[in-house]
């Protein structure tokens, strides 16, 4: 049964666009933050820490994520880089 309301044709249209791109920015997230998670030399990680919080902060003003949930990736990924040595 086709929808009948405009509004809604065009939402099913943005659904699967917006879903695709924000599937994307998550598995970026989850990249930059593993690549911190393994890396053991301190000036090396923080390197790729500045990365992953340019992109994590990216995604919380885009609304990909919420800004609490961004705060707390941030927080774990300074709390392993400082406590490197």
């Amino acid at each position: 049964m086709p929808l009948r309301h405009k509004s809604a044709q065009k939402r099913a249209r943005q659904t699967p666009k917006r879903t695709t791109y924000n599937r994307h920015y998550k598995a970026r997230i989850k990249t930059v933050i593993k690549n911190v998670l393994s890396t053991k030399a301190k000036d090396k990680a923080e390197t790729e820490l500045k990365k992953a919080v340019q992109l994590i902060d990216r995604a919380a003003v885009k609304g990909i994520i919420h800004k609490n949930n961004a705060a707390n990736k941030k927080s774990r990924l300074v709390r392993y880089v400082n406590n490197l040595s």
